[in-house]
C-alpha cells in the first residue's frame, strides 16, 4: 500500500535566508484557501515548529535524519501528514549542511530523498540580479537525486526587481522556475534571540502578523504552480513501524529497560507531570507522542504561575528560557520547595538543558545576579555571552537510571549559552526537606562522602559528540533525578520514553494510587 501525499521541501542556501518566513507565509495563504497543510522542520530545531503552528493553528513536527533514522523519519511523516491537502517540510540551514561536512547525514538534501519530495529553494536576493542563476544551478546541479524544483527569491526590493530575478534564472534554466519572492520588510519580520527566531507566542506575535505574511504569499508566489510542483512528488511507500539508528540501538536492553510497546496507547500506568509555559516549552512532539502510547497521562504545569504541583508520578522539565523568566522563577519559591518535596519522596524527575538549569542552585544572568533555583543539582548554572555547547551527540547511560539499565544508548543535541560552576554564597533559602547535593565536577562522578554527608550526584552518561568524538561524563543523576544539557530525540531509542513511564507507574505503584 502506498501513500500519495502532496508535499514540498522548502529549502535554504544558507541558514538566515528567510525558510521560515517563506513556510510560514506560504502555509498561512494556503490554509487561507482552504487547504489542509501539514508542517514538520528538518533538523532537531524547536523554535521554527512553534511558527509553524501559529501559521496553520496546528502542531509541526520535526524530521532529523540523524537522530531519528529513515524509518522513524518516513512513519512520522505518514501518520502526521495523513489526511491533508499539502505537506511543507522547512529545511534546516542550508540545503546541503548536516552533521558532516562532506556527506549528507542530517541534512535537508537528505530528508527530500527519503521522502521522494522536490525542493523549493529560498534565496536572499538582495543586492542580487542575473547572480542568481548561476547559485540556483550550482544547487540544482550539486546532487542529481536532489530535484530543486523551484526558486522563492526573499528579501526583493521591487516588482521589478522580482522581474529581473525571473528573467535571469529562465535564461539559464527554465526547468528551476522563479515562482515567486518575497518584499523586503523589516517592520514585518520575526524577532529573534540567540537560539535564533523568538518562540512564537501570542503576546509577541499577533495573528495580524501571520496573516500579512500569508497575504504577501498570495500577492507575491505563485501558488498555484506551487502546489503543482507538490502534486508531482511520487507516492511513498507504506512507512512501518520506525526502529532506532543503528548506532544508537540500546546495547543492554535485558538489564532493565522495558520492552517496547506493539504500537497504539496502552492502558494510563502513570501520570508525568509537563513543566510548560514561557520558560519550558522546548519539547519534540514526538517524544511526548511516545509517552502517551507507553501508557502516560501529560499533565501540564507551570513553574512560573503554579503554586502546587498536580498530582502526578513523574516530572518531565523540558529546555526553554528559563534565564529570561528567573526572576518569576525564584519568586514562585512554593513551586520550587513542591519539586524539591517530590523529589524527597522519591519522585522520578528527568530534565533537559533549561530544566538541568532549573533544577540547580541557582541561574545567574549576564546582569550577575543569581536567582535562586529548585536546588537539588548543586551547582549555578551560568549564563555566557558566547555560545557553550552545539552539535549533535550520542549517550550510553553508565548506570541504572530512571530510563532503564546501563548500556542504553539514544541521540540527541546541545545549544546552550550557559554553563555550570560551582555555587557561589547567596543568601539563604528557606529549609526544605530536600537537602542540596554534593557539587558535580566537570568530567568525573564525586567519590563517595562520609555516611553523615548529603547522598553524592553521579554522571550517568557517557556523551560522545558527533563531529570530533569528544567524550565526556554528564547526565547529573541522584536517586530518581536525572537531569542533563543534552536534548534527545527518542525515535532513537524507543526504549527510552518507555522506561521513564514505567519509572513513574513504580511510583504511581509506591504511593498506592
Amino acid at each position: 500500500m502506498s501513500l500519495a501525499i502532496p508535499r514540498l521541501v522548502v529549502a535554504g542556501t544558507a541558514s538566515g535566508v528567510g525558510k521560515t518566513t517563506a513556510t510560514v507565509a506560504i502555509a498561512r495563504a494556503l490554509r487561507a484557501r482552504g487547504l489542509r497543510v501539514a508542517l514538520f522542520k528538518c533538523g532537531p530545531d524547536y523554535l521554527d515548529p512553534t511558527y509553524h503552528a501559529r501559521a496553520v493553528a496546528g502542531t509541526s513536527h520535526n524530521l532529523d535524519g540523524w537522530m531519528m533514522g529513515r524509518d522513524a523519519v518516513l512513519s512520522t511523516f505518514a501518520a502526521e501528514a495523513a489526511g491533508a491537502d499539502v505537506a511543507l517540510i522547512e529545511g534546516v540551514m542550508g540545503l546541503f549542511d548536516g552533521a558532516s561536512p562532506t556527506g549528507e547525514e542530517g541534512s535537508t538534501a537528505e530528508i527530500a530523498k527519503w521522502l521522494e519530495a522536490p525542493v523549493a529553494l529560498v534565496v536572499d536576493a538582495s543586492g542580487m540580479a542575473r547572480s542568481v542563476a548561476a547559485l540556483v544551478q550550482g544547487f540544482a546541479g550539486f546532487d542529481p537525486g536532489v530535484r530543486v524544483a523551484a526558486v522563492v527569491c526573499n528579501q526583493v526590493g521591487s516588482r521589478g526587481h522580482l522581474d529581473i530575478l525571473r528573467q535571469a534564472q529562465a535564461q539559464a534554466n527554465r526547468s528551476t522556475p522563479v515562482i515567486g519572492g518575497l518584499p523586503r520588510d523589516e517592520a514585518q519580520s520575526f524577532p529573534e534571540r540567540h537560539l535564533g527566531l523568538r518562540t512564537a507566542d501570542e503576546a509577541a506575535l499577533p495573528e495580524e502578523r501571520f496573516d500579512h505574511w500569508g497575504a504577501q504569499a498570495e500577492a507575491w508566489i505563485g501558488l498555484d504552480a506551487l502546489l503543482e510542483i507538490a502534486r508531482s512528488a511520487p507516492a511513498l511507500p507504506q512507512a512501518t513501524e520506525a526502529t532506532a539508528p543503528a548506532a544508537a540501538a540500546p546495547v543492554a536492553a535485558a538489564a532493565g529497560a522495558v520492552t517496547a510497546a506493539g504500537g497504539g496507547a496502552q492502558q494510563r500506568r502513570a501520570r508525568l507531570g509537563v513543566a510548560f509555559d514561557e520558560a519550558f516549552h522546548f519539547y519534540y512532539a514526538d517524544n511526548l507522542r511516545r509517552l502517551e502510547a507507553a501508557g502516560a497521562e501529560l499533565v501540564r504545569f507551570s513553574p512560573i504561575r503554579d503554586a502546587r504541583l498536580p498530582e502526578v508520578d513523574a516530572l518531565y522539565l523540558g529546555g526553554g528560557y528559563p534565564e529570561a523568566h528567573a526572576e518569576r522563577l525564584a519568586e514562585n519559591a512554593a513551586l520550587r520547595a513542591e519539586i524539591r518535596a517530590f523529589a524527597g519522596r522519591g519522585g522520578p524527575i528527568y530534565a533537559e538543558c533549561g530544566g538541568l538549569m532549573y533544577l540547580t542552585e541557582a541561574i545567574r544572568t549576564l546582569d550577575g545576579r543569581a536567582h535562586p533555583m529548585v536546588g537539588l543539582v548543586p551547582a549555578e548554572a551560568v549564563m555566557c555571552e558566547k555560545l557553550q555547547a552545539l552539535g549533535y551527540v550520542e549517550v550510553e547511560t553508565q548506570a541504572r537510571t530512571i530510563l532503564g539499565g546501563a548500556g542504553l544508548r539514544f541521540r540527541g543535541h546541545q545549544f546552550r549559552y550557559s554553563e555550570l560552576r560551582p555555587a557561589q554564597p547567596a543568601s539563604p533559602e528557606p529549609p526544605t526537606a530536600q537537602a542540596p547535593l554534593p557539587a558535580p565536577t566537570a568530567q568525573a562522578p564525586l567519590p563517595a562522602p562520609a555516611a553523615q554527608a548529603p547522598l553524592p550526584i553521579d554522571h550517568a552518561y557517557s556523551v560522545r559528540r558527533r563531529r570530533g568524538g569528544q567524550v565526556a561524563r554528564e547526565g547529573y543523576w541522584a536517586q530518581r533525578v536525572l537531569a542533563s544539557y543534552v536534548h534527545a530525540h527518542w525515535a532513537s531509542n524507543p526504549l527510552v520514553p518507555e522506561g521513564l513511564v514505567a519509572s513513574a507507574a513504580a511510583h504511581r505503584k509506591e504511593l498506592g494510587r
